[in-house]
């Protein structure tokens, strides 16, 4: 069983990433492996209202990149340049017939498969900046269905470090690139989050 520092350890190192080394492919039966963790996963109710799409081909990958919204912080970057980009994408959508609400299910869901592509040395971008109603039209989603979240999954090709914030409340908490291309991500120190 996985200690509690191990555990630790890759909550840490599971970082979000925005480029990726386009040469290298994942197949489907990675990816197949990945969403059959949600099935372990807590849900509300034990609906299990939330579906995947896989997308991993070339045709389908060039239909959804446009549809997307990289980085809120990065107003000038549209994101990853060819070869930068993802090798694969899964869609998460809520089947409206077990409900209107997923409850907390999106983001279980999200963590557990993070953090099994980073046991398999993949990285991935969590967005919820999209065109919904273009990804249905283009991916033939019924209305049943309604896209909640895109995971961009590839293997990394930037690095991310976490940074320390200070205690001071209005301390800045945007993630920068500095010019050496590495990502920082500033995280609010134990004490700030507990109430005391």
């Amino acid at each position: 069983m996985i200690d509690f520092e191990n555990f630790r350890q890759l909550l840490m190192s599971s970082r979000t990433v925005r480029r990726f080394n386009e040469e290298k492919t994942i197949d489907t039966a990675t990816l197949r492996s990945l969403v059959e963790l949600i099935r372990y996963c807590p849900s509300g109710r034990n609906a299990q209202p939330l579906k995947y799409l896989i997308i991993n081909t070339d045709n389908d990958k060039s239909k959804i990149f446009p549809l997307l919204k990289w980085a809120g912080y990065f107003s000038d970057w549209d994101g990853p340049e060819p070869g930068e980009r993802p090798a694969a994408y899964l869609v998460q959508c809520l089947d409206t017939k077990y409900g209107k609400d997923c409850l907390c299910d999106d983001g279980l869901q999200l963590e557990a498969i993070t953090l099994g592509m980073k046991t398999l040395g993949l990285a991935g971008c969590i967005i919820k900046a999209f065109n919904h109603v273009k990804l249905s039209e283009e991916f033939n989603i019924s209305d049943r269905y309604v896209p909640r979240y895109v995971l961009a999954i590839g293997y990394p090709a930037e690095e991310v470090v976490i940074e320390d914030m200070s205690r001071d409340e209005d301390a800045d908490f945007k993630y920068f690139r500095t010019p050496d291309g590495i990502h920082h991500v500033p995280k609010r120190p134990l004490d700030s989050i507990i109430f005391q």
